[in-house]
């Protein structure tokens, strides 16, 4: 059974990718068990974000390491807050905090549709110098409503409104968000590509 480290420090996200991995014949671990220090996000894309976050912990820990950059793109805000969504509001920035920016900037747009969509890019990285890393892309649009719904999920979720079934994302079981997320399709063709990339242990 081959050991994967999952770089990530946001507990909530951690718990959501690691139901998402169970199916996998792999021991999947946070970076936190090995005193991963935090990447810094310096790349101008998910996919830059996500090889950043994937090759620290490969680095420090010796281990194959997969990584996870997501975020929210607003149509009417120019695909923001984007790469920055989980600092949106800045250097304090809060799920709350980042809600009600958001909340506000679209409040001043009142004729402007509200369409988004949730991105998530994964990487698998086999080590530190894998020049050729497993990348995984998967998105979810929705629109954006200004009153938020549900008591699940994390980040924008009580104001990612899927029109086809009447439900924000808060609104969802875990179990269904990780089937229909941007993140489980994401991880779906990971898993489905998986045995094929990680070497035999």
């Amino acid at each position: 059974m081959a050991t994967l480290v999952l770089a990530s420090g946001n507990r909530k996200k951690l718990e959501e990718m690691r139901a998402l991995l169970a199916p996998l014949d792999h021991d999947v671990v946070p970076q936190s068990d090995f005193d991963v220090p935090e990447a810094e996000e310096t790349g101008l894309t998910f996919v830059e974000n996500a090889i950043l976050k994937a090759r620290n912990a490969a680095r420090v820990t010796g281990l194959p390491a997969i990584a996870d950059d997501s975020g929210l793109e607003v149509d009417a805000l120019n695909g923001a807050p984007g790469i920055y969504s989980a600092r949106f509001s800045g250097a304090d920035a809060s799920d709350a905090k980042n809600n009600a920016l958001l909340v506000e900037m679209l409040g001043d747009l009142p004729e402007a549709p509200r369409t988004a969509r949730y991105q998530a890019v994964l990487v698998l990285m086999r080590h530190a110098e894998d020049p050729t890393p497993l990348i995984c892309q998967g998105s979810w649009d929705g629109e954006i409503v200004l009153e938020p719904r549900g008591e699940h999920g994390f980040g924008y979720d009580p104001y990612f409104l899927l029109p086809d079934l009447g439900k924000t994302a808060a609104e969802l079981d875990p179990a269904e968000k990780n089937r229909l997320s941007h993140r489980g399709r994401a991880m779906a063709e990971l898993i489905a590509r998986l045995n094929a990339f990680l070497p035999t242990p």
